[in-house]
């Protein structure tokens, strides 16, 4: 922040903080009411169908990666708990060499559909979501790998990943009190020395509600060289694919949603047509 908060100011917070936790312990618990008796049930309703619930809905065998056991932050110089070398990314234009001449038009090929026979494309500059992988695996972040890291927490499963969003509640408020009590209202917010940089690599992990947000930065004479960033529903998304089979897929909707994806700005594939509001092509087909 640019200027400091007022002691007034902090102390509103604070009586804020404490008013929150009362309602926060009240929420948690009958969250798990409900989480539960959804849990404990044979059947959900789809349509005026019966549809069957596994019990081992949302299940994979993909491991967990968290950087802290709440929104804390750790950096390569400050507490390194990520390790960037344990990490790659493989993006779907990695696959793909240059330009293509599309030869099919079936509306399941990509790029098919109503793209003619004939026309020129470059998949390769298609814009994509990455695959990130640690120790050469996609991983699951989020609450339940927070729980499951620093907690011991053994629950899987889409259902475990609600209550342990509704067990680090009660930890969102202490956290914050205790912020406060630390914070100095006098203190300065702005770095006494900005690094130049040399070109090597940098970055910065933290924990954000939905899982680790991590920014990976080459800064050099005060110019960023190379800039990326991983995402938590960047991480999430192969993880949540897997996590998908076995589920009806009437109820798929309920596994992706335990992972509370952050989508809008990776969908690039729609055309709509404006006067009619409909959408008329797809441009891209995963």
């Amino acid at each position: 922040m640019y200027y400091n908060v007022s002691p007034r100011a902090k102390q509103k917070m604070a009586d804020l903080a404490k008013e929150g936790l009362v309602l926060v312990h009240e929420q948690m618990e009958f969250m798990f009411d409900v989480i539960r008796n959804m849990q404990n049930r044979e059947f959900v309703e789809v349509a005026g169908k019966q549809i069957p619930l596994p019990k081992k809905l949302g299940y994979h065998n993909q491991g967990v990666m968290a950087t802290a056991s709440m929104y804390g932050s750790s950096s390569l110089d400050d507490n390194p708990t990520w390790d960037f070398t344990r990490w790659k990314e493989t993006r779907p234009w990695d696959w793909y060499m240059g330009e293509v001449t599309i030869d099919l038009e079936d509306p399941s090929y990509p790029i098919g559909g109503t793209t003619k026979i004939g026309t020129k494309a470059n998949p390769q500059m298609e814009a994509c979501t990455g695959v990130p992988t640690y120790d050469g695996q996609p991983v699951e972040v989020g609450p339940r790998a927070r729980l499951a890291t620093f907690k011991n927490f053994d629950e899987k499963g889409t259902f475990a990943q609600h209550i342990a969003r509704q067990m680090e509640y009660p930890d969102c408020c202490y956290t914050i009190l205790r912020c406060l009590d630390n914070l100095n209202t006098s203190g300065k917010v702005l770095a006494d020395h900005i690094p130049q940089g040399d070109g090597s690599m940098g970055w910065a992990a933290n924990e954000a509600p939905r899982g680790s947000n991590i920014h990976l930065a080459r800064v050099k004479d005060g110019k960023v060289l190379w800039y990326d960033m991983l995402v938590p529903t960047t991480w999430n998304f192969p993880t949540c694919s897997r996590a998908l089979t076995g589920a009806p897929w009437q109820i798929a909707e309920m596994v992706v949603r335990a992972y509370d994806p952050c989508v809008s700005c990776a969908t690039h594939m729609i055309v709509v047509n404006e006067e009619e509001k409909i959408v008329t092509q797809k441009l891209m087909q995963w």
